[in-house]
């Protein structure tokens, strides 16, 4: 049996009780449809605008969808007999849209009994299924590229590293100049991230009450999120050191870090520079610097390799210089 409301106010009349139901259904972006057990349609509402019934045609499934839905629901609907018998369809009408067909049996107060077909337009929920489906390859991807920097980085630390505290000193700290440029890259939705972004996490987290010794010029480029993971990880290294090995904060003399967009002959480029005063030191002096800075094989190595550029990282008498060129990734 159906009951068809659990209360209204029947003073108001059947035409607000209507309207009211008329509404749902087109926000709900469903129709409803009956039929008796002859499968003579009874009543149709708020029927999608891809389908229409020319007037003076008597309703059918064929009439109102076409021959081929209608042939699959006239094949669905011949399969239910009993009160609370029901089957579901769902069904590409074409132009990328989807909608769900619900049939259902049913007996109303008065003994009789019918066909009961609700159809909802599933087109949002499947786009947005199409959508969370893209997103989750996208995100095993990127999770299974970050998972190789990791492991790279845990390869390299461990192969220069004398001790295990060592090791691990390194290592945590490069961890979490990745995770705070992955941070950078999901806020983004995966764009990217902004140079001067990376270089101020770096920046805050090291030498946060000397900031202003750390001097950025240039653009302040969008880079991809490849990109964006090894430069945060170059910048890490390269404060590190300063901080490790370097006078700059003694001495109270400017860092110069400079991001620019180059053309070259095979295309734009982006140059990443760092400046670094120091000394001015002797030539043992210079040599000792270079045993206790030149170490990393993440900053002449691991981050050239995987952004396809080039590097020059040189430690001269009175500066530490760093300059890192490679190809412009272009965005779609």
């Amino acid at each position: 049996m159906v009951h068809r409301l659990t209360w209204y106010a029947p003073e108001r009349g059947d035409d607000k009780l209507r309207e009211f139901f008329i509404t749902a259904l087109i926000d709900m972006s469903a129709s409803l449809t009956l039929q008796d057990r002859g499968g003579r349609y009874i009543c149709i509402t708020t029927l999608p605008a891809r389908w229409s019934l020319r007037p003076g045609v008597t309703p059918s499934d064929e009439a109102i969808f076409g021959s081929e839905i209608g042939a699959r629901l006239q094949e669905l609907k011949a399969g239910l007999t009993q009160p609370g018998d029901r089957a579901e369809l769902e069904i590409e009408a074409g132009d990328d849209t989807f909608f769900e067909f619900r049939c259902r049996i049913v007996e109303m107060s008065s003994q009789e009994v019918n066909m009961l077909t609700v159809v909802i337009d599933r087109t949002e929920d499947r786009r947005r299924e199409r959508l969370l489906r893209a997103l989750l390859r996208e995100v095993s991807h990127r999770s299974k590229n970050l998972l190789a920097i990791i492991q790279s980085i845990a390869s390299q630390t461990a192969r220069y590293s004398g001790s295990f505290e060592t090791f691990l000193a390194k290592f945590r700290g490069r961890l979490h100049a990745l995770s705070q440029s992955q941070d950078l890259i999901t806020d983004s939705s995966w764009r990217g991230a902004y140079f001067r972004d990376l270089l101020k996490q770096q920046v805050d987290r090291y030498v946060q009450e000397n900031a202003d010794l750390v001097k950025v010029s240039g653009e302040d480029v969008l880079l991809t999120p490849n990109a964006s993971l090894h430069i945060g990880l170059a910048l890490h290294e390269l404060i590190v050191n300063a901080v490790s090995h370097g006078d700059f904060l003694a001495r109270r003399r400017p860092i110069e870090v400079r991001c620019e967009r180059i053309e070259t002959g095979t295309g734009p480029q982006i140059r990443v520079t760092w400046v670094e005063p120091v000394g001015p030191l002797d030539d043992e002096a210079v040599a000792a610097a270079k045993t206790a800075r030149f170490g990393s094989t993440v900053l002449e190595r691991v981050v050239p390799s995987s952004v396809n550029g080039h590097v020059h990282h040189r430690l001269e008498r009175d500066q530490v210089s760093y300059e890192l060129t490679f190809p412009q990734e272009i965005y779609e």
